[in-house]
Parts: structure tokens; sequence; C-alpha cells
């Protein structure tokens, strides 16, 4: 009832209605999910990695230069690490999109007929009869181009990927790292005494995860309290463990 009611008030609008009303309703999508993702891998590791390494050092008694030379060696290789890991994913995926873009294009040239019949078996799931569908059939038989990007959307549920993404990708991971990194190891900085400095450490970090968790639950669609309170609980465990390993070893 409610679909008809719309529909039949679409029907009854005037056409310079309708454009009006386009344009006062602009949609407002957020369209950067893969740079926000590459963020929060960055930032999620860096604020957690060196943290519990720093926690770890602390827990054997080592100088505050000692886990400071060491944290910043580690935020250095990881930011690397992270930022290689995050190019070659962006690129397998590339390569991923072109074999399968390939496959389809000898598929439509070599068994057209079939690719044909798949489209209109694409589009009765969204509840189109034959005849509503034939004429789009038609329409994407004659349009090559169109009819690949179709198959490759809607069959293959594969977006183009930007060429620029796997640099893109690797570079935004690995300067995530590096300030989410280098944010524990502030304290080791300006405090000698390596205690002091850890504890100072420990309320910078957790501060720092909760507001990024926080962050991360509103761009992400997540409760950002729960959000907040899940990356500040996995960062103070991963501490805690690495602090509790160097006090068991040196204590054995």
């Amino acid at each position: 009832m409610v679909l008809e009611a719309v529909n039949g008030s679409q029907q009854d609008r005037p056409a310079e209605e309708e454009e009006e009303l386009l344009e006062r309703h602009r949609e407002d999508h957020f369209t950067a999910g893969e740079v926000v993702r590459d963020v929060i891998i960055g930032v999620s590791d860096g604020l957690t990695v060196p943290f519990a390494l720093a926690a770890g050092l602390s827990g054997a008694n080592a100088a505050s230069s000692l886990i400071l030379t060491a944290g910043l060696a580690e935020v250095a290789a990881g930011a690397i690490s992270m930022g290689l890991g995050g190019y070659l994913a962006a690129k397998s995926e590339a390569d991923h999109y072109r074999r399968e873009l390939r496959r389809e294009q000898e598929e439509i040239i070599s068994v057209p007929d079939t690719e044909a019949a798949e489209i209109g078996e694409i589009l009765s799931r969204y509840g189109l009869q034959p005849n509503e569908y034939g004429p789009i059939v038609s329409a994407l038989r004659k349009n090559p181009r169109a009819w690949l990007e179709f198959m490759m959307k809607f069959e293959l549920g594969l977006e183009k990927p930007d060429p620029r993404r796997a640099l893109q990708s690797a570079m935004t991971i690995a300067l995530a790292y590096v300030a989410g990194g280098l944010l524990p190891l502030l304290p080791y900085m300006f405090v000698p005494a390596a205690q002091k400095a850890m504890l100072i450490s420990v309320g910078v970090t957790l501060a720092a995860l909760l507001f990024f968790g926080y962050v991360k639950g509103r761009f992400t669609g997540n409760r950002p309290i729960m959000s907040a309170l899940q990356t500040t609980l996995i960062g103070a465990a991963a501490s805690a463990a690495a602090y509790g390993m160097a006090k068991a070893v040196q204590s054995a």
C-alpha cells in the first residue's frame, strides 16, 4: 500500500516539481570508505603494537632511551610492512578485476546468448518479469561496453578499481601507522624514568584509543561508544599481555 501510494504520487507530480525536489534533495553519501578502512587499519595497529612493545620493555626495566629507540625502530618497520601489505592487497584486487574482465569479454563474444540469458536471470531477482527486462537485455546487447560493465558489477559483484589505489593505500596505511605509533612513545622522549613514562604513555594511549574508537564507530556506522570501548579494551589487553610476559621472563 505504501509503495502504491508513493508510485501514485510520483505519477501525479509534474516534471518541473520533480526536478525542483531533486535539486533540493542532495544526498550526501560518504564515498571514502576505502581510505577510512586504510586509516583504521594503520592507526589501530600503530597505537596497539608500539604501545605493547613499550609496555613490555618497561616491564623488563629497560631505560627510556632504549624503549624509545626500539619503539621508533618498530614504528618504521611496521609502517613499511603495513604499507607494503596494503599495496599488495590493492594490487591483487586490481589484477583479479583485470582477469575477470578479460574472461567476461571472451564469454560475451563466444557465448552471447548465454550471457544475455544471465542478464535476464539477474534482473529477475529484482522482481522484473520477462516482458519488463526484455528491452533492457536487448539494449545492453547493442552496447557491449555497458553490457560488460553490467556483468562485472551485477554478476560478479566487482567494481572497477582506481589505478592509483595500490599506491594510495600503501601511503595511507603507512602514514596512519606512524601517526598512531608515535603517540605511545611521546612520553619516553621527555620523561627519563621509564616507569613514570610508561604510566603517562598508558594514559595518553588509552585516551587516544577511546577517541579513535569513537571516531571509527561514527564513520563505520557502528555505535560509537561501543566501538570506543572495544578498541580501548583490545589495546589495553595487548599491552597488559606484553608487560606481564616481560615481567615473567625477567623473574624466571
